[in-house]
């Protein structure tokens, strides 16, 4: 890696997590990186992230651990609780320290903002030339030997690569395919809220807020999950429920007291911070089909993050996917040394990263079933497994693949650089 190479023009198009992740990854690998971003200003929409180990292991490897700390709240706890009464069917106590002894790197809750101002920082520090208020018409692959981006503005930009990062809308991905190709319903919906901590006055809530944990609440056909932001000064709800959003809306201003009664019977605590409310968004919970394959024939254009894989929310993976995305784009493409090999780091990338991710996505519905079911003898069967591990290391497949001992090390154990360097090493061995 240290040979001299031959610099790519890379462009990117979208800013958000998966677009600075492979902004950095490749700023790193000594690329010319160009970011395209629709909007005129960085400010990504959005509340609160669960950023896992196989996601938080890049910061120090991208040099932001640190800024990253200042602005995270560590969880010191992780349960989940029956819907009605808050009975605690599983708990793990000390879990930050768990998860950074079995994993080398730690389980932290963020406000998306934050860390997509600290990646932006990061991306800029490396030279990456991010541009805003720039959208995209199309990607043309098919016109000579290099693609190049087409501009609303009706510019147009030829580079080596086109990476794809611009999320479930994405006009890259239509590029690709040929075609619209509009994301589909889950049936679900989210709300998602952030409270300040000055502005409670609830001791017993204030308390919680600056005591960082993650707790669920589980009940038929919705689940809710809270968590602590920016050092314990913030509480992050979301409350997953059944999608009523009219067809073609995908996001509307919910109202609080509907919001409230959906969830009356529910845990006394979760209640009251529900009465913190007082305003309050409704989001369609989308997914894509799956594709053939995440780049063209050329293997000069390819697609990351929620462009490709987007998913539920029920296993905090797609922040944390669409990260890994880039950490292993970018790294591939540090091996390159001439404009030739661009299809085999290409190709490498989709055989590392298309399989996980969409593993991924099959295991959130997976999910949402469990912490969805509705009252009766499967979820008695559920609770009763549950009740049968409580206060123990847990040593069966478990409904919450959060602390499940198969689902949860082969997601967070998984560390992008090194999966990367070895995929690398071992492919460039065989072609000598």
């Amino acid at each position: 890696m240290e040979d001299a190479h031959q610099k790519l023009d890379v462009i990117i198009v979208g800013a958000g997590l998966a677009g600075l992740a492979a902004a950095i990854s490749c700023g790193l690998a000594k690329h010319n990186i160009t970011v395209l971003e629709a909007a005129r200003q960085l400010t990504e929409i959005g509340a609160g992230l669960q950023i896992t180990p196989n996601a938080s292991r890049l910061f120090k490897a991208w040099g932001i651990e640190t800024e990253v700390a200042a602005l995270a709240a560590e969880p010191s706890l992780l349960a989940v609780h029956r819907y009605s009464d808050g009975k605690i069917l599983a708990q793990e106590d000390a879990f930050d320290q768990n998860i950074r002894r079995k994993y080398d790197a730690p389980f932290i809750d963020m406000h998306r903002v934050d860390l997509q101002k600290i990646l932006y920082k990061r991306a800029i520090e490396l030279g990456v030339d991010v541009r805003l208020n720039h959208r995209i018409l199309k990607v043309d692959d098919a016109s000579g030997s290099k693609p190049r981006v087409v501009l609303e503005s009706g510019q147009s930009l030829e580079c080596d690569v086109v990476v794809g990062a611009d999320g479930l809308w994405s006009k890259c991905r239509e590029s690709m395919l040929g075609k619209a190709d509009a994301p589909l319903p889950t049936g679900d919906l989210a709300y998602r809220i952030v409270l300040e901590i000055d502005k409670i006055t609830d001791p017993e809530l204030r308390s919680r807020i600056s005591n960082p944990e993650v707790h669920f609440w589980i009940g038929p056909q919705a689940h809710a999950v809270g968590y602590s932001l920016r050092g314990g000064t913030m509480y992050n709800i979301v409350l997953l429920c059944p999608d009523d959003l009219p067809p073609g809306l995908s996001r509307l201003n919910g109202s609080v007291g509907e919001m409230q009664d959906l969830f009356t019977n529910w845990d006394p605590i979760l209640t009251r911070f529900l009465r913190q409310v007082d305003s309050v968004d409704k989001w369609k919970l989308m997914h894509r089909a799956e594709v053939p394959s995440w780049t063209n024939i050329q293997k000069n254009f390819v697609l990351i993050g929620d462009s490709c894989h987007p998913m539920l929310p029920y296993l905090a993976q797609g922040a944390n996917s669409s990260i890994e995305d880039g950490a292993v784009l970018g790294r591939l493409l540090s091996y390159v040394r001439s404009k030739a090999q661009i299809p085999w780091a290409i190709e490498l990338y989709e055989s590392l990263r298309k399989s996980r991710s969409e593993m991924i996505v099959r295991e959130t519905f997976h999910q949402r079933d469990a912490f969805h079911m509705p009252d009766g003898d499967s979820q008695i069967e559920r609770d009763t497994l549950f009740l049968s591990q409580l206060g123990k290391e847990v040593d069966a497949k478990f409904p919450s693949r959060w602390t499940c001992p198969e689902v949860q090390p082969w997601l967070y154990g998984y560390d992008a650089i090194k999966e990367a360097d070895n995929a690398a090493i071992l492919s460039l061995s065989k072609r000598c």
